[in-house]
């Protein structure tokens, strides 16, 4: 039974990251030769350039839209706010100088 789900799920996933892929090709594909051409002058771009454009996006600022990482940054803020209320006030100081000092901040 599982095996039989397993063999069914692994093709569905394929096409739908194919599919995913393609579509936002596409779409950007179709913007970027709807304004940019007009607005600034630049070339028109193929599919697989477009394609490459959405993976650079992708790689530079992460996400498509959809979770963006919400759910790890809130889960990381709640124990940080739990850590922060157990802490003394002689140990946030300690732990915001060395905030500091990894950052690179000077003291003012």
């Amino acid at each position: 039974m599982r095996r039989k789900r397993i063999l069914w799920i692994a093709p569905a996933a394929i096409a739908g990251m194919v599919l995913f892929a393609w579509i936002g090709g596409e779409v950007v594909l179709h913007l970027w030769n709807w304004l940019l051409p007009g607005l600034f002058g630049w070339k028109q771009v193929t599919f697989w350039q477009a394609l490459g454009l959405l993976a650079l996006c992708r790689i530079l600022f992460g996400g498509f839209g959809m979770r963006g990482g919400g759910m790890q940054r809130s889960y990381f803020r709640r124990r940080m706010a739990e850590r922060w209320n157990r802490m003394t006030p002689e140990e946030r100081e300690k732990f915001c100088q060395g905030l500091h000092g990894r950052w690179g901040r000077e003291e003012r």
